[in-house]
């Protein structure tokens, strides 16, 4: 039985051995739209109508091209589909580097592209410290418009970005934007994990703070000052140290700390990295959590549950975040109005075993 090539068939034409399949593979192994023609005994037009589901292929030529496109693991690049139909049906997650808040991003982010018919690709130039500010630029223009459809950017450095395509913004380092944005209640969530530690008795806290270029940093240092204002304690400036995000940064800040002839009964800290990182710290110097030094962290990242002990922690809602950041995206790209532009996710607190009262009672 033998195929026809213009696209109306009877039937295709099977039967090629494995080693001739290998042979017409491409130089560089990636299976070509000719090789599935040849392999399937139709012409490139042929494969071309049911890739892409067009009329007038027999059906059982489409069913039995299918299979060969299985068979032989062809895909079409995703320069060429955008080329022909204007979309790649991709969306790009666009962070700076792989840590783990831009990791919980990407798990919410594959929740919300179930059954939508997208998929997802990742984009991370690996952290480099020269691109620590404009990245989103950089990489905006290597995949918008060509690899991928629409963008969520993952704590952007700038959003006075203009590209051809919808972009939403997670947790935006200079805040809301012209730009959609997704971000938690950074502010209210700090005051939550300081208030839990002033309830508790204490009013020697130290805070280990974020990056100050970052308005998620700068909120939370003031939801610890409006914590210990709305409290009546006066802040103890001499309490504070830089810590940037940075594990090992902030150990070095929770060891200053420490080391202060009157040391603070507890830290507050501004991400879970710098909680952890201070953990180790009074691990070091034989302090025991929460016996003699309380700690509480921002975030939620799942190391949190499993450090020693289980660290006390105000939970954003990371995951949920990507997730909704993508629901944003996908409605933009089918034209649709946003019921709401910026979006703020609640922070709640959550108790685990690193904090106690002062000298270790619950």
């Amino acid at each position: 039985m033998t195929g026809q090539t213009n696209g109306q068939t009877n039937g295709p034409m099977y039967g090629r051995g494995e080693d001739e399949m290998t042979e017409r593979r491409s130089t560089n192994g990636r299976v070509t739209m000719q090789q599935v023609a040849s392999e399937a005994g139709v012409s490139v037009s042929t494969v071309s109508k049911v890739i892409n589901g067009r009329y007038g292929v027999a059906s059982e030529t489409s069913a039995h091209v299918f299979e060969v496109v299985n068979r032989l693991g062809y895909e079409a690049s995703l320069v060429a589909r955008s080329l022909r139909n204007s979309r790649t049906n991709v969306l790009g997650v666009l962070v700076a580097d792989f840590e783990p808040f831009s990791t919980e991003v990407l798990k919410g982010a594959a929740d919300a592209i179930r059954d939508t018919g997208f998929e997802l690709v990742a984009y991370s130039a690996g952290g480099r410290v020269d691109e620590h500010v404009g990245w989103e630029r950089r990489y905006l223009s290597r995949v918008m418009g060509t690899l991928v459809d629409g963008a969520v950017l993952v704590t952007p450095t700038v959003t006075d970005v203009q590209y051809d395509g919808p972009i939403v913004a997670v947790d935006p380092h200079t805040g809301r934007s012209s730009l959609p944005t997704v971000t938690a209640d950074n502010l209210q969530g700090a005051r939550l994990g300081v208030d839990h530690l002033l309830e508790l008795g204490h009013r020697r806290i130290g805070m280990v703070t974020g990056r100050p270029d970052l308005i998620s940093a700068r909120l939370r240092e003031r939801g610890y000052r409006e914590a210990h204002a709305a409290a009546g304690v006066p802040v103890d400036e001499s309490l504070l140290r830089l810590g940037a995000f940075e594990a090992a940064q902030a150990g070095d800040a929770a060891r200053e700390l420490l080391a202060l002839p009157q040391p603070p009964t507890a830290i507050f800290a501004a991400n879970d990295a710098s909680a952890l990182a201070a953990l180790e710290v009074a691990a070091e110097l034989g302090l025991e959590v929460p016996e003699r030094l309380s700690v509480v962290g921002f975030d939620n990242i799942p190391d949190s549950a499993l450090s020693r002990p289980p660290l006390t922690t105000v939970q954003q809602p990371i995951r949920q975040m990507g997730h909704d950041a993508v629901e944003m995206l996908v409605a933009l790209i089918a034209g649709e109005e946003l019921a709401h532009t910026h979006v703020t996710l609640e922070t709640t607190l959550v108790r685990r075993r690193s904090t106690a009262a002062p000298g270790g009672t619950p």
